[in-house]
C-alpha cells in the first residue's frame, strides 16, 4: 500500500504530469475564452441586425428585402463567428475552412431540398412575384403574407392561422397575387324563374350595383343573360372595386339582391321535393 502510495505520488512529480497539466491550463483557458466570446459575439451580431433592420426600415426599403436581409446578415456573421472562435482554439483557418466545406458537401447532399429551399427565397427576393402584405394563393393556400424568409415564407389565412410553406413549393407551383392590381372585379350569378320579364330584371341587378358606394362607376357594372337553366334563367352581374373592397361589396349585394328580388316579386328558384302518398 505504501508503495503504491508512492509510485502515485511520483506520478504527481513526473514531467508527463506536468505536462499533462499544462496542457489542460492551456486549453481549459482556450474553451473558457470560447465560451465568453460566443456570448459576446452573438449579442454583437442581435445588435448589429437590429441595426441593419432600423437602418432600412427608416430609409423605406420594403418590407420583404429588409426582413430577408436581415435573416441573411444573421446567418454570414455567425457562420464568421465560428470560424473566428475555431482559430482561438488553435484551430488553423485553412485547416478548419478544409473541413467546413466537406462537412458543409456532405450536408449540401443530405439538404437537397433546404438548398433548393434557399435558392428559391433568392428567386422570390429578386423577382418578387409576392411581398409581405399581399393577399395571395400558392401552394394550394391563401392568405396574407406575413413573412419571407432564408427557406420559407409564413402566411395568414383568414381565419389567423399561420402557415409555413416552403419556399420550393411556392417557385414550383402556381402564383395568384390578389393584391398587385389596385381593383378587383366581382363576378354574381343569380337565377330567376322562367316566368320574369328578362327587361325588369336587368334593371334590379344594376339599380343594386349602382346603388353600393364602393362599387367604382368606371368601368361601369354589366348585367348579361348568360344561360337558359334547367329550371333557371341564368343573369350574370359583373362590377369593379378596390381590391380591399372585394368582400364587403360581395356580401353586401347579395344581401340587397334578395331583398330587392323579393320585393319585385321576382321568384329565385329552388329544389322542390314532391311526396306523394297512396
Amino acid at each position: 500500500m505504501i508503495q503504491r502510495e508512492g509510485g502515485i505520488m511520483d506520478f504527481f512529480k513526473s514531467e508527463a504530469f506536468e505536462a499533462v497539466k499544462g496542457t489542460i491550463l492551456e486549453y481549459g483557458i482556450k474553451v473558457i475564452l470560447c465560451i465568453v466570446f460566443l456570448l459576446i459575439g452573438l449579442k454583437v451580431i442581435k445588435v448589429i441586425v437590429k441595426k441593419i433592420h432600423k437602418m432600412m426600415e427608416k430609409k423605406d426599403v420594403d418590407k420583404t428585402v429588409t426582413k430577408f436581409t436581415s435573416s441573411m446578415v444573421n446567418i454570414v456573421l455567425k457562420i464568421l463567428l465560428i470560424i473566428a472562435l475555431a482559430g482561438t482554439l488553435g484551430v488553423k483557418e485553412t485547416a478548419f475552412v478544409a473541413v467546413l466545406g466537406a462537412v458543409g458537401f456532405a450536408i449540401g447532399m443530405a439538404l437537397q431540398g433546404s438548398l433548393s429551399n434557399f435558392s428559391a427565397g433568392i428567386i422570390l427576393l429578386v423577382l418578387r412575384p409576392i411581398k409581405i402584405g399581399d393577399f395571395v394563393e400558392v401552394a394550394g393556400m391563401t392568405g396574407s403574407v406575413s413573412s419571407i424568409q432564408v427557406f420559407s415564407t409564413e402566411l395568414k389565412t383568414l381565419d389567423n392561422k399561420t402557415v409555413i410553406i416552403p419556399n420550393g413549393n411556392i417557385i414550383g407551383s402556381n402564383i395568384v397575387n390578389y393584391s398587385i392590381e389596385p381593383t378587383r372585379r366581382v363576378d354574381f350569378t343569380f337565377g330567376v324563374d322562367y316566368s320574369a320579364d328578362i327587361k325588369q330584371v336587368k334593371e334590379v341587378l344594376l339599380s343594386v350595383a349602382n346603388a353600393h358606394e364602393l362599387v367604382l362607376k368606371d368601368p361601369g357594372a354589366f348585367v348579361g343573360l348568360s344561360e337558359l337553366g334547367d329550371s333557371s334563367v341564368n343573369f350574370v352581374l359583373r362590377v369593379w372595386v378596390n381590391a380591399a373592397d372585394y368582400w364587403t361589396v360581395y356580401f353586401d349585394i347579395m344581401e340587397t339582391m334578395k331583398e330587392k328580388l323579393d320585393e319585385k316579386n321576382i321568384g329565385i328558384p329552388y329544389p322542390h321535393i314532391q311526396i306523394v302518398k297512396d
